[in-house]
């Protein structure tokens, strides 16, 4: 204040260990599962660099795709909910069950869909290739459809430890499949180089940065061994990220693999804008009470929106337990509207621009997550590396790290280890969810976890 001397460093040191009950200042740092130091304060004396990741453009004048996921059997029920969402303010969506298995079910589904003006992404797992020839045959030829074939042969195999062929058959399927479609569908993508898979095993933010990477050049040199040019193999891919309710991980997260894709092209020669989908996390989600997964969500949309992705995807807060029903749906969408035009969180291009703290994060992940990449490369590339079990143990330790902190009190899932409430009130979910791929092992999968589990069952 004016007339009043400012505060030497000397006295804030000293206010701040008279503050702490002389306990060390140190003992405010804290380290995380990558080892990665998180400080009580930042400042330009801290040496930050200022970091600008923007998104490289808008979607149809909204600041990111508002994507909305419609899991299901029946051809009829999805394609009511699809109309639903697109009618009432989503901008494109996943699909995700058994529509997917041929033509004649998809094309039900997608019946009143303008697949030139809403992009129609797919989640098929293994059956990748299947779906994506399912959906070019809806799609008529139309060179200006918007089809997000979303192929990730690798993930799907990560999860359940093996596949029906062996993933090199899988991921050479996929590459020779979007070069097939690459010339009638110019405007689609093909690949989805997903890091989420790391992430919903319990990994850490950098391992699951250095996934996605490594998954991204995995199925860049299938596809040119395909026949497609890189530059057209790296237009085709969209990178999946998970996003959950520790929101500046997450927003520094996706604006690290902005970073890191720049390192990806620079040394392919090319120049090409990543597309980063943003997906909420499920191992964050609570079944036993899943109220409280309204505000993780609204916090993983927060995260998406802010980091700067183009595509946000929001679970139904109901999803731990089964199916998102048409309530869970509308609450998902309406999430994000509420993020996209009340809270006007896209109105600047880089809204985590200028703060040291987050700067400091996102180049921090980049470097770890670069770091990681490099190793899982030195290590054969990521399909070697998870043939060979050697990601796999790495996450392990990640995972355990953060039960750790759970187990012990230094972190906590509010409604499930903290302020729980006896009396939950049910909420609406449709039964079933997809069945696991049985499959012969071949290594040890990534399979998800909740880390509310646990504790919800010493609950019972």
């Amino acid at each position: 204040m004016k007339g009043f001397p400012a505060p030497t460093p000397l006295e804030w040191r000293e206010a701040a260990q008279k503050a702490l009950k002389d306990r060390p200042i140190e003992s405010l740092m804290h380290l995380d599962a990558d080892q990665l130091v998180t400080r009580p304060l930042y400042a330009g004396a801290t040496g930050v660099q200022p970091i600008f990741a923007p998104r490289p453009s808008d979607s149809e004048g909204r600041a990111w795709d508002l994507r909305t996921l419609v899991e299901g059997d029946d051809a009829e029920a999805v394609n009511a909910a699809v109309l639903t969402d697109l009618e009432n303010g989503a901008a494109s969506v996943v699909l995700k069950g058994r529509v997917l298995a041929d033509s004649a079910p998809l094309s039900r589904a997608l019946e009143g869909v303008a697949l030139e003006l809403a992009p129609v992404a797919l989640d098929a797992g293994i059956d990748g290739p299947d779906a994506a020839n399912a959906l070019a045959v809806v799609a008529k030829g139309s060179p200006r459809a918007q089809l997000r074939f979303h192929m990730d042969p690798v993930s799907a195999f990560a999860e359940a430890g093996g596949a029906p062929r062996s993933v090199e058959e899988h991921l050479s399927l996929a590459a020779n499949t979007a070069a097939r479609h690459a010339g009638a569908y110019p405007d689609a993508t093909f690949f989805l180089a997903s890091g989420r898979v790391a992430h919903e095993a319990g990994g850490s933010a950098a391992q699951e940065l250095a996934f996605a990477a490594a998954s991204v050049v995995a199925h860049a040199k299938a596809a040119v061994e395909a026949g497609m040019s890189v530059e057209a193999a790296l237009r085709g891919t969209v990178v999946g990220l998970s996003v959950d309710a520790e929101y500046f991980d997450s927003l520094a997260k996706v604006r690290a693999m902005r970073l890191i894709w720049a390192s990806l092209t620079q040394a392919f020669d090319v120049e090409v804008p990543a597309v980063i989908e943003a997906r909420s996390s499920r191992r964050m989600l609570s079944a036993r009470d899943p109220w409280p997964n309204l505000l993780r969500l609204t916090a993983a949309g927060f995260a998406g929106a802010v980091g700067g992705a183009d595509v946000v995807v929001l679970d139904g807060f109901t999803r731990a337990s089964g199916t998102s029903d048409a309530f869970a749906r509308r609450q998902a969408r309406n999430t994000q509207l509420v993020l996209m035009e009340e809270a006007n969180l896209g109105r600047v291009d880089d809204p985590a621009a200028g703060s040291w703290y987050l700067d400091a994060r996102t180049r921090d992940l980049a470097e770890a997550g670069w770091a990681e990449f490099q190793r899982i490369e030195a290590e054969g590339g990521l399909v070697e590396a998870l043939k060979g079990s050697i990601i796999q143990p790495r996450i392990a330790r990640a995972r355990e790290i953060r039960e750790a902190a759970l187990t012990n009190g230094a972190a906590q899932i509010i409604g499930v280890t903290k302020y729980v409430d006896a009396d939950v009130r049910p909420a609406p979910v449709e039964a079933g969810d997809e069945a696991a791929v049985l499959v012969e092992r071949v290594c040890e999968p990534l399979a998800p976890i909740r880390f509310a589990a646990a504790f919800e069952e010493t609950a019972q």
